[in-house]
């Protein structure tokens, strides 16, 4: 299987090189100083589930694409899809399936709209990870999995063959026969957890601990449970449950890698993950005033980091 991954950063870099490590047939999409980069210093992993360096792989950049690939894994940032996008269109032949991973839903329709929705998977990820000055992947949790499937719910011959391909990669793979609902279920928590550590610049810990903080995270998730619901992907009780133990954890540090974004004066995926699950709270005509709030600060932080 032909496989082109869609950067190179921390989600691209980690993924792509345990295939590549597996043995797979890897292809990197990016630009020519990550590309250079790649070119002297290899690919290099570090993480718990097994440290790997990796000689330079094969990179290509959108001005020289010229083939099709069987799978193109899209690891970017939601505000680099467009771009995205169009790179990668030559990548993209009758038979060619594409793995999204970004969080949310707005990148499926953008996908659709461009290659038809018969190319497009469902796909998420789940793994703590980032990119370091040097440009070594940093896995920083235990966690590593990817989990895919077709929107309709089948076990094509496709997505069995992509199973396959990842079977022998050290990370968590696993084919899903409910991937949108998987997303769904994500995108709730994930939405909760953005919106209410970047508004309150805080971990969960330190979130909790205040006063009516608890009770502020649990609203908060009922918002974006309730906008789920009336988009016909409610979480089940057991997602809920994780969830709101996870949120309301006392002394915990997590927080959204939205946060360290934005504590680092970088671009954020405010339409993406917030403004996109409150638009759809509003076709709904649902009232969501803590997710409303949430959008609003992130906006307003762009708008000052425009200027």
């Amino acid at each position: 299987m032909k496989i082109l991954v869609v950067g190179a950063g921390a989600i691209g870099g980690y993924f792509g090189g345990r295939l590549l490590e597996s043995g797979q047939d890897v292809t990197f999409l990016v630009r020519k100083a990550r590309a250079d980069a790649l070119a002297r210093n290899g690919l290099q992993i570090r993480s718990a589930q097994g440290d790997v360096d990796l000689p330079p792989p094969r990179t290509v950049q959108a001005n020289t694409l010229n083939e099709t690939f069987d799978l193109i894994i899209v690891s970017c940032k939601a505000y680099h899809l467009p771009q995205a996008i169009e790179d990668m269109a030559p990548a993209v032949g009758e038979q060619t399936a594409i793995l999204p991973l970004l969080n949310g839903m707005r990148h499926l329709d953008m996908l659709d709209a461009r290659f038809g929705a018969d190319h497009v998977l469902g796909g998420q990820c789940v793994i703590p990870a980032t990119l370091d000055a040097e440009g070594v992947v940093r896995h920083l949790g235990p966690t590593a999995g990817l989990s895919f499937g077709e929107r309709d719910g089948s076990r094509s011959p496709r997505v069995e063959r992509i199973a396959e391909a990842m079977a022998n990669a050290r990370f968590d793979a696993r084919l899903s026969t409910s991937i949108l609902q998987d997303m769904w279920d994500k995108w709730v928590f994930l939405a909760s957890l953005a919106g209410g550590t970047c508004m309150m610049r805080a971990p969960i810990g330190d979130i909790v601990a205040a006063p009516g903080g608890e009770r502020a995270m649990l609203d908060l998730l009922e918002e974006c449970r309730r906008i789920a619901e009336a988009n016909k992907h409610a979480p089940k009780d057991a997602a809920m449950e994780r969830s709101r133990g996870m949120l309301t954890a006392k002394g915990s540090s997590m927080s959204a890698s939205m946060l360290r974004d934005l504590e680092q004066g970088s671009a954020v995926e405010a339409d993406h993950v917030i403004g996109d699950l409150l638009a759809r709270g509003d076709v709904a005509g649902l009232a969501s005033p803590v997710l409303r709030l949430a959008y609003v600060h992130l906006k307003a932080y762009e708008a000052r980091r425009a200027r």
